[in-house]
């Protein structure tokens, strides 16, 4: 196989560091070729990069994107031996963000004033939840925080290309009901009553569809704007309804039983729920405290408000399984297979496979409800659109045959 000439960036193992290039047969071998001179290969390819490059494209936008971007510069170099310090002074200095540099920046400050990794993470809650902290906790406890960023890399990254591929699932849907009811309301509002004038002026008896339509339109005409603000307003309302705690509860319970969705959402929640209980189970964190945890990132109340009737049951001594099935919040299948856990004394296992079955029986709901949803309203568009045309025409049809 010829030789490629390769740009690379790394760091040595304390830290500095190295930009060239080597010939190689292609970016692997180059990578390898670097780890053996004991390298850490930040980026290998036939152009060079400056350092805002050096991060994976998809990871540049939005504070969570930055904490896995943070999350798995931080995993790589630990597990490559670099001191926690100069690590943190890479990531902050790979970091492409000014706003996010500077965060990392105070936590590596307050890491060099005597804080623990986890307190001065603490300090920025809004970038580092209860459970990033808690976990990064029990690794400085039990000296295994190399093993913890990996994990948390990992968790991080199945958590954002979940919520990643569920938004983008539901962007068209929602962009092509906008479009056809902004079609439909044109049509009604300025291109219905140009043909309405026309038929006004003809002694024709309009037919009883065309009428039909005309008197939609004059409608639309007279009371649309008013209804659009009414909606608004009605929406505004109930956002701001939303926002109280019994507004939430009550909102959080609608949406679990809304067809379709309402199942992709109780099993993306599951999959979040025992994604991280999995992971803070996995790496020592007591049961109690992981639930209360796990409890914090549920963004469902109702689903939220079972956990502590769960915690309440592993308190008494009854495990987790049975409370979980009691409450009926969670599908039955998460308890039987946390029961198969707690008998196998894999718990922590058996809630990362149950992660793993709940992620992809979510992307599954998405599908079927965007396979559904699309032709639905492409259908709803044609029906409306057809039924303009074809008043429209009866009644030109008239006009001709009344003008011969």
């Amino acid at each position: 196989m010829p030789l490629m000439q390769l740009h690379f960036r790394a760091v040595t193992p304390d830290g500095r560091k190295r930009a060239g290039v080597l010939s190689a047969p292609d970016e692997a071998a180059a990578a390898r070729e670097l780890r053996r001179q004991g390298l850490i290969p930040l980026y290998v390819g036939p152009a060079p990069q400056d350092k805002g490059e050096v991060k994976l494209p998809a990871l540049r936008f939005g504070r969570r994107r930055d904490v896995l971007f943070f999350t798995q510069e931080l995993s790589t170099l630990l597990n490559a031996g670099v001191p926690l310090d100069r690590a943190l002074s890479i990531v902050a200095e790979l970091s492409e963000r000014a706003e996010f540099r500077e965060v990392v920046e105070d936590v590596l400050r307050a890491l060099k004033g005597g804080k623990s990794l986890a307190d001065a993470l603490a300090t920025r809650p809004a970038y580092f939840p209860q459970i990033y902290v808690n976990m990064v906790r029990a690794g400085e406890a039990s000296g295994s925080l190399a093993a913890i960023f990996a994990r948390l890399a990992e968790y991080e990254k199945t958590r954002d290309e979940l919520r990643g591929y569920i938004v983008s699932s539901l962007v068209y849907p929602a962009l092509l009901t906008l479009v056809g009811a902004g079609s439909i309301f044109v049509l009604l509002y300025y291109v219905v009553p140009r043909f309405a004038a026309a038929f006004a002026a003809s002694s024709l008896k309009v037919p009883a569809m065309t009428q039909a339509l005309l008197d939609v339109s004059g409608w639309v005409r007279a009371w649309g704007l008013w209804a659009a603000a009414a909606l608004a307003a009605a929406l505004a309302a109930l956002r701001v309804y939303i926002g109280t705690p019994a507004g939430r509860y009550w909102w959080d319970g609608f949406r679990l039983k809304l067809p379709l969705l309402g199942d992709a959402l109780r099993k993306a929640q599951t999959a979040q729920f025992a994604r991280a209980m999995g992971t803070l189970v996995a790496n020592g964190v007591p049961l109690v405290q992981s639930i209360q945890i796990a409890r914090g990132i549920l963004t469902n109340r109702r689903m939220a408000d079972a956990l502590e009737l769960v915690a309440q049951g592993v308190k008494r001594g009854e495990g987790v399984s049975a409370p979980l099935a009691a409450t009926g919040a969670f599908p039955p299948l998460l308890a039987h297979l946390l029961t198969i856990g707690e008998e196998t004394g894999r718990l922590d296992a058996m809630f990362l496979r149950a992660a793993e079955i709940y992620e992809d029986d979510t992307r599954a709901a998405i599908k079927r409800f965007t396979s559904l949803f699309e032709p639905l309203i492409i259908l709803v568009m044609g029906l409306a659109v057809g039924a303009l045309i074809l008043s429209m025409l009866m009644a030109i049809s008239g006009i001709n045959e009344l003008a011969m």
